[in-house]
């Protein structure tokens, strides 16, 4: 419908069109802002991707080098040519590795959560105590010569050393089978 055929004046016709002229150029401007809009938002994206790839490749760098820390140190723990043992207060195994379990005679899971003084014997056992005792006194390193055995069947003459680890509270233990250097 033409601004003529409402009887408008002239300057109100002149208005109507200015009005509609701006909603025009109004949805130009607010086509063109989201258009602006929509490739920063895009644009924040893709850089926010790449970051995302980025720190994922640097933790995928990270755990690579954990995972052969680990294989390192477990190969080095549980291979190592002496016994290596975790103990409580009581002197019940926590941990131990392959060596240890091998001085003990006996399979490594068998021996989790069982007394190392069940493997002393009897005449190294207060020798044994004493020092258990001392290790869980102080967080000084102590050491010990024993001999380990059960039933009446000595296993082998030990040199130990122990101290006592920080929050856990458990004394690590290294033991080195000295039989052959008698």
């Amino acid at each position: 419908m033409k601004y003529n055929e409402q009887n408008l004046t002239e300057s109100q016709a002149l208005r109507l069109k200015a009005e509609e002229q701006l909603r025009k150029n109004q949805q130009k401007a607010d086509k063109l802002a989201l258009e602006s809009d929509v490739k920063k938002l895009l644009h924040e994206l893709q850089v926010h991707q790449i970051e995302l790839e980025m720190q994922n490749e640097e933790l995928r760098q990270a755990n690579e080098a954990a995972e052969a820390a680990l294989k390192k140190y477990t190969m080095l723990y549980d291979f190592a040519p002496m016994g290596y043992f975790t103990l409580d207060q009581q002197g019940s195994i926590c941990e131990l590795n392959f060596t240890g379990a091998e001085m003990l005679k006996d399979k490594r899971f068998a021996l989790v959560h069982t007394n190392f003084k069940l493997f002393v014997s009897e005449t190294s056992r207060t020798v044994f105590n004493a020092f258990l005792k001392r290790v869980f006194s102080g967080f000084a390193k102590e050491s010990c010569k024993v001999m380990l055995g059960y039933d009446d069947n000595p296993l082998c003459l030990v040199y130990m050393e122990g101290i006592v680890t920080g929050d856990d509270h458990q004394c690590l233990l290294s033991v080195v089978d000295i039989s052959d250097f008698r």
